[in-house]
């Protein structure tokens, strides 16, 4: 059962990112081995526009109860929480797959190094969450108007740089979706409430929006790969931003929705614990995609895809509930108390569970 003070269609729409996600990476990874196009690919082909923007939208929803906090609380709360779990898991990842499984002790060297500066594989969304809110406090404590830090973000955004900086590269795409969450919850929460109460609208309109964004990214000129996908209309950098957004907000709508079903249960614990599957989900992936190839018993890329995308789902929650049954590993999925810069009162923070934020001013 969700916690009483917690938000049940927020961590159902989270729930619905994390699958994307994964689904993403288990088609791509697939697909890239096989040479292959399944069908996952033509389904996470259709979330291109709002998959990421999702996730660092509903990341941004929740900023305004945070954001006028104490420096040090705030840090510890958006920052190095964030950090924790970037530095832990990336040492496991490099350890685990250049130093043991490649045997590269320099190459693992190397890459922990790297690491620190360049967003290391599947974990740079963890990176760049912490790099997010620490540049909307700092726009904030300049005084910045939010209508001037959406203009410059939605500029990096469709002009889509290439530096050479990786951090630099993903900032300059995905921070107008989290700012945008801190400017819009008040309006995104209406919005799912209203439709909460109108079931019918609510599917209506997600069909809708589903037909819209399906005929523009399927639209002459896309390409599908077997890592990646050009989209047609879609692909169109002021189009591809206002589809990111819809689609993050559709995304919403439809957790709301989904989130008044208990046959939907599973999905809402699923997002309410999205950091376990999406920090640990590519070590279960790669191993079971390996293995099954190599046995030649199931080699069809949409079939394959589809088994390695359960795998990096349950796995991580496989791994979840025995750490809890056995009281040992806590610190892979929960920030241990001396990994806090503010002591008790970051502590208490850090474990307090989503509300609804207050209006945010203009």
């Amino acid at each position: 059962m969700s916690s009483p003070n917690r938000m049940p269609w927020v961590d159902t729409a989270k729930g619905l990112s994390i699958i994307l996600v994964v689904m993403m990476y288990a088609a791509y990874n697939t697909g890239e081995y096989t040479n292959g196009v399944g069908f996952l690919h033509y389904a996470i082909g259709f979330a291109t526009p709002f998959r990421m923007p999702e996730f660092f939208l509903i990341s941004g929803l929740f900023l305004s109860q945070v954001i006028d906090r104490p420096w040090r609380r705030y840090v510890d709360r958006r920052v190095v929480h964030y950090l924790y779990f970037y530095v832990l898991w990336a040492i496991i990842s490099i350890g685990l797959k250049i130093g043991i499984f490649s045997r590269d002790p320099a190459g693992m060297l190397h890459d922990l190094a790297m690491a620190v500066v360049q967003p290391y594989g599947v974990l740079w969304f963890i990176y760049m969450l912490a790099v997010f809110g620490l540049v909307a406090r700092l726009v904030r404590e300049l005084h910045v108007p939010h209508w001037i830090v959406i203009a410059i973000a939605a500029a990096l955004q469709m002009w889509a740089p290439r530096p050479d900086s990786y951090a630099l590269e993903q900032f300059a795409a995905y921070f107008v979706f989290f700012y945008l969450g801190f400017v819009l919850a008040p309006l995104v929460f209406r919005l799912v409430a209203w439709t909460q109460g109108r079931p019918a609208i609510a599917v209506a309109g997600l069909l809708a929006w589903a037909l819209v964004n399906g005929l523009l990214v399927y639209s002459p000129g896309y390409a599908m790969q077997p890592v990646g996908m050009q989209m047609g209309l879609a692909a169109w950098p002021p189009l591809h931003l206002v589809l990111a957004v819809a689609g993050a907000v559709a995304l919403c709508v439809a957790g709301g929705f989904l989130s008044k079903f208990a046959s939907m249960e599973w999905l809402r614990w699923l997002g309410e614990h999205s950091l376990v599957v999406y920090v640990a989900f590519t070590i279960p992936m790669s191993i079971f995609r390996g293995a099954a190839l190599a046995s030649g018993l199931l080699t069809d890329t949409g079939m394959l895809s589809l088994a390695v995308l359960l795998v990096s789902v349950i796995s991580p929650v496989v791994l979840y509930f025995i750490v809890k049954r056995i009281g040992f590993g806590n610190f892979l999925f929960e920030r241990p108390a001396w990994a806090h810069i503010d002591g008790p009162n970051a502590a208490k923070a850090s474990n307090k569970p989503m509300t609804r934020p207050a209006r945010e001013a203009a």
